[in-house]
């Protein structure tokens, strides 16, 4: 089966300002990477439908849909720049690249959950998982591996999901979305001390929180997660596998203080795979968060798409 890539050019316009980190030259990096390298002819792209309504909340309260709905069509209207706080910064064309990039997730799930393809990548912007229930931050608007996780429970039918978060920042939002939603199983590792400074005590009991100090590198974190998250995952034996893949725990991404390499992210995907392979008939949805180094960053989604694809 193909391994499947949903993008849109609606996520390069999205603009948080000169300088901000999280910009449209990160899939540019990941894109060119793939040409240069030849792995895109191993993989088949396919254009991020807008979102839906409904889709959104499922993971958030309707009230936030609607509100932010409303500010960013303003914002749409009034050819304006608006900062929900100071990292996460609104512009005319936010509204549609963040549809896009939920509505990749969502579109991902569908075609994985029907077959048409084992796994798929969300290469997309903005990211999702700081966005809480009711909350836009850490340049994040709509959780959008929550949403497609509520997705594949609520519309698709699946009984148990995994989702797997190895960005440097903890996943708050995702927690705070789906902590005691004992169908779905969540597990991480994050520096700590780090924005947003949570996850040291997790909301719920499906939860696998693992925070590690600054300058944690490869071969420690690979034992952490053999000893903690492995067991959990076997025990629960999910149908399918969401990741939140951030890559700015690389060593050469100044946003966090860790020391992991490609190496590390392959490892962690091929244990990601494992899981999916025995229990979820290999089943692994991917979207990505963070990572602001452009040549670190294109070289580990890179690494990662070389094992979920099989080359």
């Amino acid at each position: 089966m193909p391994t499947l890539v949903f993008s849109h050019p609606e996520c390069r316009l999205h603009d948080m300002g000169r300088g901000h980190p999280e910009c449209a030259a990160r899939l540019d990096a990941i894109s060119d990477h793939l040409r240069a390298t030849g792995l895109d002819t191993a993989l088949q792209f396919r254009d991020a439908p807008l979102v839906d309504t409904a889709a959104l909340q499922r993971a958030h309260t309707a009230g936030y849909v609607s509100e932010l709905d409303a500010v960013l069509a303003d914002i749409e209207a009034r050819q304006e720049h608006h900062a929900f706080d100071p990292d996460t910064i609104a512009c005319p064309q936010t509204r549609r690249a963040a549809q896009r990039a939920a509505g990749a997730a969502v579109a991902a799930t569908e075609a994985v959950v029907g077959g048409e393809a084992t796994v798929a990548f969300c290469a997309v912007r903005p990211p999702g998982h700081h966005a809480t229930r009711d909350t836009a931050m850490g340049f994040c608007f709509y959780n959008n591996v929550a949403v497609a996780a509520r997705h594949a429970l609520d519309v698709l039918g699946l009984e148990r999901v995994a989702i797997v978060d190895f960005d440097v920042h903890h996943g708050n939002g995702t927690e705070d979305i789906i902590a005691g939603d004992e169908r779905v199983l969540m597990v991480s590792f994050f520096q700590h001390p780090l924005y947003p400074g949570s996850g040291t005590v997790p909301k719920g009991t499906n939860m696998v929180n693992l925070p590690v100090p600054p300058y944690t590198r490869g071969p420690e974190l690979r034992g952490l997660i053999e000893a903690n998250w492995m067991p959990r995952l076997e025990a629960f034996a999910p149908q399918m596998v969401f990741v939140s893949a951030g890559f700015d725990a690389h060593r050469e991404d100044e946003l966090g203080q860790m020391g992991l390499v490609e190496a590390d992210y392959e490892w962690i995907t091929r244990r990601i795979k494992a899981v999916a392979d025995r229990h979820a008939q290999g089943r692994i949805v991917s979207c990505l968060e963070g990572g602001y180094n452009l040549g670190a960053l294109a070289r580990s989604v890179a690494a990662h798409l070389r094992v979920l694809a099989e080359v």
